[in-house]
């Protein structure tokens, strides 16, 4: 059983493994995880990797990471806590069949589903409140603003 897999032996083959794509300050994300989880999906959540060492910010590098250098940017990444929040970041696009991008969101989680479709893996942007339009979203499978639809959709 891979680490990320949810124990419930209820668990069918046609449900998905997701990763979920967004950002700490988005207050959509619990309830996305939460209600993927009880519509039986397994789901990765980077606020509680199965590390359990918690999520990854930078402040936890450095406190002072707003103002770095591109050089001391350079160096944050090679940080023991970068690489092994990354590492288990990598593990879980791996791992997962599907990508739930969650708006808002920044430049990492559009880096996440950019990679997860360009792997050929299913990508879901889920927009709970309107954003601003974006054309290559196309690259995407399914765009709504229901999490009932992508609920639906990943049947």
């Amino acid at each position: 059983m891979s680490k990320f897999e949810v124990k419930d032996k209820s668990r069918t083959n046609d449900m998905a493994k997701i990763y979920v794509a967004s950002s700490w300050r988005n207050q959509f994300y619990p309830d996305v995880v939460e209600k993927l989880m009880a519509a039986g999906h397994e789901v990765y959540d980077f606020r509680n990797p199965p590390h359990g060492k918690g999520g990854f910010r930078w402040s936890d590098v450095d406190p002072n990471f707003q103002d770095w250098t591109v050089e001391q940017y350079r160096k944050g990444l090679e940080d023991p806590w970068s690489e092994t929040q990354f590492k288990s970041d990598m593990e879980a696009l791996e791992w997962a069949d599907t990508c739930v991008l969650v708006l808002p969101c920044g430049r990492s989680a559009h880096t996440e589903a950019g990679w997860m479709a360009g792997t050929g893996r299913k990508t879901i942007v889920y927009i709970p409140e309107m954003q601003e339009a974006e054309l290559m979203y196309k690259l995407f499978d399914y765009v709504t603003g229901s999490l009932d639809e992508v609920i639906s959709f990943l049947k």
